[in-house]
């Protein structure tokens, strides 16, 4: 189905029922039978509902999962088979690429021109990606004396418990699930209660794929049904993307149960510094604009803090006000609009209560600042810049996940990255700058885990995605991904007389 105004509206008004866990490859309602509204934040109504699951139900999907594991009827297929199923998988999602992107955008705002890119069609990509890495990691043999073989195998971890954000659920959930599944591992999959209802629909279609029963299951629920998942005796490995102080919690639960590896992809407040020497000024204040104002900058490596060099500052300051300015901003499933509501209540009130305080702080509104759309009940936001933000400032070190912007000037080169590095957070960086040896000074100056140089977000599957510092621990994306969800096995063979 092409994207065209006429498919999106016949989707979106498609009737969503009441969802239940998938479990073994079945619907499975909660012991509880007890359900959470889902509201869009197009409009603030009510058009569906999933389960509200308790920790009984998390038993229940776990110990399918181990069952599943343990059988070896995944696990121990070949490698060859296990990726045509997983192919088929990617095919699927494609197909069906718009009808769950429209499903996906009621849920959780998106534009629809960045979530159909970047959510069901990402997620088949990044399926493809792994799939055809199967049987291409091999093992090894050490060097050894010639009366010892010694072997490294690499083996599946078990059962890997994951645990999704509201904002890219797909193509973050595509970076865990399917280099945990090409591993050979089972998967208890938990998405956030804010966006479950594509997750739900793409794993229906790792059935139809051919996925045997038990590899891959999802339960819905809040955040005790995450808990029960981190703390259950039979989960090997939890990973997940979301808040530091969520994060922290998962490493508890850990050490509270059996000990399990913890992979943590966390928050960011990530540097974009702008010399005057930079090779496209325009290109520069509006890759600016897109890389905060995107998704109501509810992205985990938005460039909320711009530092810009001083003899510059007003004028590309102005540049990417103009840049805002042309986005606009209202019903995320009407192809006229460039960006989309936020994907809750909660979201949208933290954001204003941000831009409450940047002013009591001091700090100057140059464009933005408040609510739109009020009437259509939905939670949407204006792009909002604030210029002359001082480093005590809110603002300037806690992550919003909103689309508010704080600028700030710098004079010589060691301040820019003295003001780069001053969060807890470190996930991502951009530098503008045509001089190459400064390029590479600041690559290695600034402690963050992803470098960009006169682009943003250039990165792709090959390119492996994590935090320094408070943004986390663990890789996503390329080949490194498959760490988390293998054991490495040692084996010492004597073969002498």
């Amino acid at each position: 189905m092409k994207l065209n105004q006429k498919n999106i509206d016949i989707l979106r008004s498609k009737l969503v029922p009441k969802q239940s866990n998938f479990i073994g490859n079945k619907d499975f309602t909660p012991l509880s039978e007890k359900v959470l509204e889902v509201i869009s934040p197009i409009d603030g109504k009510v058009f569906s509902t999933i389960a509200a699951s308790e920790t009984e139900d998390v038993d229940h999907a776990v110990t399918f999962a181990r069952k599943t594991f343990n059988s070896g009827v995944w696990a121990n297929m070949p490698p060859k088979e296990r990726k045509v199923i997983l192919l088929k998988w990617a095919d699927l999602i494609e197909i069906n690429a718009l009808r769950i992107a429209v499903l996906g955008v009621r849920d959780n705002g998106t534009e629809i021109k960045m979530a159909i890119k970047g959510e069901p069609k990402t997620a088949a990509d990044v399926i493809r990606f792994y799939a055809e890495a199967i049987d291409k990691i091999n093992g090894e043999i050490t060097p050894t004396s010639h009366e010892v073989l010694s072997l490294i195998q690499k083996e599946p971890v078990g059962v890997v418990g994951i645990i999704l954000p509201w904002n890219f659920p797909l193509m973050v959930g595509a970076w865990k699930i399917a280099p945990a599944l090409a591993a050979g591992n089972s998967v208890v999959l938990k998405p956030s209660e804010n966006a479950s209802l594509s997750l739900i629909e793409i794993t229906k279609l790792a059935a139809e794929a051919g996925l045997p029963p038990g590899v891959l299951n999802v339960i819905t629920g809040e955040g005790h049904v995450g808990q029960a998942l981190a703390t259950h005796m039979e989960v090997d490995v939890i990973a997940f993307t979301g808040s530091g102080s969520v994060g922290r919690k998962l490493l508890k639960y850990s050490a509270r149960s059996n000990m399990k590896r913890v992979y943590l992809e966390l928050g960011g407040k990530s540097p974009n510094i702008v010399f005057a020497d930079a090779p496209d000024l325009d290109r520069a204040a509006r890759d600016t604009a897109q890389s905060i104002f995107r998704n109501s900058g509810q992205v985990c490596v938005s460039a909320s803090r711009l530092i810009i060099e001083e003899p510059i500052y007003e004028d590309f300051l102005n540049a990417v006000a103009q840049h805002a300015s042309s986005l606009v901003v209202g019903d995320p499933l009407n192809l006229k609009n460039t960006t989309g509501s936020m994907a809750n209540i909660n979201q949208l009130e933290k954001t204003i209560n941000a831009v409450v305080k940047a002013k009591e702080q001091g700090a100057r509104l140059v464009t933005g600042g408040k609510r739109l759309h009020h009437e259509s009940g939905g939670y949407y936001h204006e792009p909002t810049i604030f210029a002359d933000v001082k480093s005590e400032m809110d603002i300037s070190q806690q992550e919003i996940f909103g689309p508010v912007l704080a600028a700030r000037s710098f004079e010589s080169e060691e301040q820019a990255y003295n003001v780069a590095n001053e969060t807890i957070y470190g996930l991502s960086s951009v530098i503008w700058t045509s001089n190459l040896s400064r390029a590479h000074r600041s690559i290695k100056a600034i402690r963050s885990g992803t470098a960009q140089v006169n682009c943003y977000s250039g990165a792709d599957i090959t390119s492996p995605l994590g935090g320094h510092k408070q943004s986390g621990s663990g890789h996503d994306r390329s080949l490194y991904a498959f760490d988390k969800y293998i054991n490495l096995k040692s084996s010492w063979i004597n073969i002498g007389s």
